[in-house]
């Protein structure tokens, strides 16, 4: 039976935020600070690593967000009228917040941050930290006998995309030496694989085969291309189990592809793909970074403590959730562009991308409605300052509006490093600030050029500006931080999931693709339309003509 549920258009503070839309609509962004000198500490909020002094903690501003303090008050009261706090309830006491397949989304236990819904799950981590510290040691040897030295995750969506972000972020922070390399493959295509087994050493390499079900089409696939490399590479009598392990609940289908039952690591039903990292799924972080991994679990866990205990009006997931749904569904603004300014999180964009568009990427609502508001915006991005340089120029002046999050941290005194963070700031407050007309031809009478040139050109160089963004200023990349960041845009999803009444745990809808492309793989093109139908038949001669 289907709980009440009210959708969200319905709720009297929804008329109330549609009113303000309306009410700011053309209003300069800057303005909000000459009217308001003390918007930007007032629209901020700071989250602290618990053991260390509150001067270095993360700071969240918002001030750049078009809203103003009455606006920002009635998103606080859609969240308490959407019954946000019961949704939180739910989400930490284990209930099936994850209502189209009836189970709980517990993945905040993996990192102590709400009970285990079955003790029984409690042991694999033990056998996974045991196994990834004898990596680190080099005390897992290939099957000449030669130490394990390199490992080659095989996954896909989920079991890729957190560890891959993780990996890239936090590799090198420990100083030990002991840590492998550690290569990701995802795509099926074959060079994907190829580009990893050129850098790698047979006997001395390990492959992660990771997917939940053991059945994942592309994961199996690039699965059994490692298997042949390794008996071409180490012959016919080599043990080839030596060079395996993986993260699956399929036992069975994990022993008949020839993984060792001691080398299969459970991921529990409770925990989607996308919020896997701090599971079994992350073993290729914990050989990486060694003990980081506690600090990062303990990021996330200090962030669910947060957004457990903090009120509405001081609590950094619930800011985040209502600024973007102020966006998306007050504003019409259709995109959301994640910018870190760090190499080391070149991969968020894409691990966000998943988190926000398979989570709430939906329309029908716990009552089988369909919704009437927009959900999740697009995600997109890249790192700075190398998006200054490609995309930048849209944001400046295309035609659209874009919702933007700057990821910052700090780190040391590095003169590029600083300069990173200086062009990070900047860009935000260009972005927010723009150029009108009579600043670009001020710009242009600089440059001493006759008038007639300054009024030729003096509209190209205009520039909107009102780009809303929020800023995270980090005090440093390191695995709190990184485990406080992600934990921080996995509860965003939720709150935004919440009001917007779908189920932020489920994914039926990438199933479809992948049911006509096990038809094509079977020949049946015979339902297919007429395009499709062709293409595969042209597909199939290409490959006749160069096979």
């Amino acid at each position: 039976m289907t709980e009440p549920f009210t959708a969200p258009q319905r709720l009297p503070a929804w008329a109330a935020l549609s009113a303000h839309a309306r009410r700011l609509d053309g209003r300069p962004l800057l303005g909000f600070f000459v009217d308001d000198p003390a918007r930007a500490e007032r629209l901020s909020l700071n989250f602290a690593n618990p053991v260390e002094s509150r001067q270095s903690a993360l700071v969240a501003d918002f001030s750049k967000q078009h809203f103003d303090d009455a606006a920002f008050a009635d998103l606080i009261q859609l969240a308490r009228e959407a019954q946000l706090d019961e949704g939180i309830r739910r989400l930490f006491a284990g209930e099936a917040v994850n209502f189209t397949e009836g189970r709980a989304a517990a993945h905040m236990a993996m990192r102590d941050g709400c009970p285990l819904p079955d003790k029984r799950e409690a042991g694999g981590a033990g056998a996974m930290r045991a196994f990834a510290f004898a990596l680190r040691e080099g005390k897992l040897a290939g099957s000449g006998g030669k130490p394990i030295r390199r490992l080659v995750n095989i996954g896909i969506g989920g079991s890729d995309l957190g560890p891959r972000l993780a990996t890239e972020a936090l590799a090198g922070l420990q100083a030990d030496g002991g840590s492998p390399a550690v290569d990701f493959v995802a795509n099926i295509d074959p060079r994907d694989l190829d580009t990893a087994l050129a850098r790698a050493e047979a006997a001395s390499t390990l492959f992660i085969i990771s997917s939940k079900s053991f059945g994942t089409a592309e994961t199996l696939a690039n699965a059994e291309a490692a298997r042949q490399w390794l008996r071409e590479k180490l012959g016919g009598n080599a043990d080839i189990g030596a060079h395996f392990a993986a993260v699956s609940n399929a036992v069975e289908a994990a022993a008949a592809f020839g993984i060792r039952s001691e080398r299969v690591f459970p991921l529990p039903e409770w925990v989607g793909g996308r919020y896997s990292v701090w599971s079994a799924i992350g073993l290729p972080v914990l050989a990486a970074i060694g003990g980081a991994f506690d600090e990062f679990l303990a990021g996330g866990q200090a962030m669910d403590e947060h957004f457990r205990s903090a009120p509405f009006e001081r609590n950094l997931p619930v800011w985040m959730g209502l600024a973007g749904l102020w966006n998306t569904d007050f504003l019409a603004i259709e995109s959301l562009a994640a910018l870190p300014y760090a190499h080391g999180l070149r991969s968020f964009p894409a691990w966000l991308q998943q988190l926000e568009m398979e989570s709430n990427g939906k329309r029908t609502l716990r009552d089988g409605s369909r919704s009437k508001v927009a959900t999740a915006p697009v995600v997109w991005g890249g790192t700075g300052t190398v998006g200054q340089h490609a995309f930048h120029q849209l944001l400046y002046q295309g035609s659209r509006r874009v919702a933007l999050d700057f990821i910052v941290p700090v780190g040391g005194n590095d003169p590029r490093q600083r300069a990173l963070v200086d062009n990070a700031l900047a860009q935000a407050a260009a972005l927010m600030t723009g150029r009108d007309l009579a600043a670009a031809r001020a710009a242009l009478a600089r440059r001493e050029l006759p008038a007639s040139e300054i009024e030729r050109l003096a509209p190209h160089l205009v520039c909107t500006g009102n780009q809303p963004s929020t800023t995270l200023l980090l005090p440093r990349l390191d695995a709190f931080y990184l485990g406080a960041l992600l934990a921080l845009y996995e509860h965003k999803v939720f709150v935004q999931g919440w009001i917007w009444g779908i189920n932020p745990f489920d994914q039926y809808g990438v199933e479809l693709g992948k049911e006509m492309a096990r038809a094509l793989a079977a020949g049946q093109t015979g339902g297919q339309d007429a395009s499709t139908a062709r293409l595969a038949a042209l597909a199939e001669r290409f490959r006749q003509q160069t096979s």
